[in-house]
């Protein structure tokens, strides 16, 4: 890792950690912890390489309950942005954040309460609330019988490509240790994408031949 990506790690990580401790009188943080270790659930069959040129697709994402099952699982990394889907159980909540990225949060069942850069806005399923990047954050699930589920964009991407993190325990622990860092290809600038080859605006061809129009490159 360079000097410079490894500063940059350093430093969302710091930003994590202090705004998920500042305590404030009307929205107290509960941190649970354990004395046993949290093992690691990275999807190993999620790819850590930069994503095919191609489609994909996700048939009936925003349906009315999904029922994610985890708090939190990476579905598509891409050059540029992240698909990721949410579940926060009844009474839990995001946790205080501020992220160096864009984040656009789509709210697919339940309810709850957005705090955004200071402000509150009830929120519910059909709703879409954008953070810009560098704004403090956090939501909660008002909702007295079901999660609040969601599906988020980040742009460009927040988390490992592997990422599945049942809790927010789980996640916060992760993320503290340095082990949900996004892949550096997903940082990189327009030129520099251009540059290695990974775009192209006639769209291909690419070494890999994945572009559906081009054969793969033959040596």
């Amino acid at each position: 890792m360079s000097s410079s990506r490894l500063l940059t790690t350093t430093l969302r990580n710091t930003t994590r950690r202090n705004t998920r401790n500042i305590l404030s009188p009307t929205t107290p943080i509960l941190r649970t912890f354990t004395t046993t270790t949290t093992l690691s659930t990275k999807d190993t069959k999620m790819s850590t390489s930069p994503p095919k040129h191609e489609m994909v697709y996700f048939p009936s994402l925003t349906s009315a309950v999904r029922s994610f099952g985890q708090f939190r699982k990476v579905i598509h990394t891409g050059l540029y942005s992240q698909l990721v889907t949410m579940e926060i159980p009844v009474g839990g909540d995001i946790g205080n954040e501020v992220h160096m990225v864009d984040q656009v949060l789509i709210f697919t069942s339940g309810e709850g309460k957005a705090v955004v850069g200071g402000r509150e806005q009830d929120i519910k399923a059909s709703d879409v609330v954008v953070v810009p990047a560098g704004t403090e954050h956090q939501f909660y699930n008002t909702g007295k019988d079901k999660p609040l589920e969601l599906v988020t964009v980040y742009s460009p991407a927040e988390h490992d490509p592997r990422t599945v993190h049942k809790t927010k325990e789980e996640g916060d622990e992760e993320e503290d240790a340095g082990k949900d860092e996004a892949p550096e290809w997903s940082r990189q600038s327009t030129d520099v994408n251009e540059k290695k080859g990974l775009v192209k605006e006639e769209g291909g061809p690419y070494e890999n031949g994945d572009d559906g129009r081009h054969g793969r490159k033959v040596e």
